[in-house]
Order: C-alpha cells, then structure tokens, then sequence
C-alpha cells in the first residue's frame, strides 16, 4: 500500500493568499469554499511535482545502471559466462 503524500487529517492552518477580488467575490457568490478548492488544487500540484522529482530521480538510476552495465556487463552476462567455465554449455 502506497504512503499517502500528506496527513490529510492533520490539523488546519490559517495561511493568507491573494487572489483576485473579482474571482473571489464570484466564486463566493455561488457557494464555492474557496478553502477546499485551494487545498485541493495545492494537494494536486504537490503530488504532482512529487511524482516529477520521483521520475528524474528513477530516470538518473536507470542511466546509472546503463553506465554500469555498458562498462561491466549485465548480470546476464556475468551468469552466462560463468556457466559456460564451469561446464562449457549454455
């Protein structure tokens, strides 16, 4: 089971942010919880540059282990050679 990104049940904050007066007052007049909206756009954001971070961090292995394998050979190899010293079928 996957780690969630954040406590959601964590305690509530008061922050401040600006936004555009006219948007606001429009957003309230129909009963959009700005709140909420902000929380889930933020919560949408921080997965997603998470998961961008996560995929540069896998991307840098992978050539890594590229690297490796271009300098040493793969592990394939390395088996395959040393079942063919031992008894010199593959």
């Amino acid at each position: 089971m996957r780690k969630p990104l954040f406590d959601a049940k964590s305690g509530k904050q008061t922050v401040s942010i600006t936004l555009t007066a006219d948007l606001y007052s429009r957003a309230k007049s129909i009963g959009i919880n700005t709140s909420k909206v902000a929380e889930a756009a933020l919560a949408q954001e921080y997965a997603r540059r998470v998961a961008e971070a996560q995929k540069a961090e896998l991307r840098q292995d992978l050539a890594a282990v590229d690297a490796y394998a271009e300098q040493h050979g793969t592990f394939a190899d390395l088996v395959r050679q040393q079942y063919e010293r031992d008894d010199g079928a593959v």
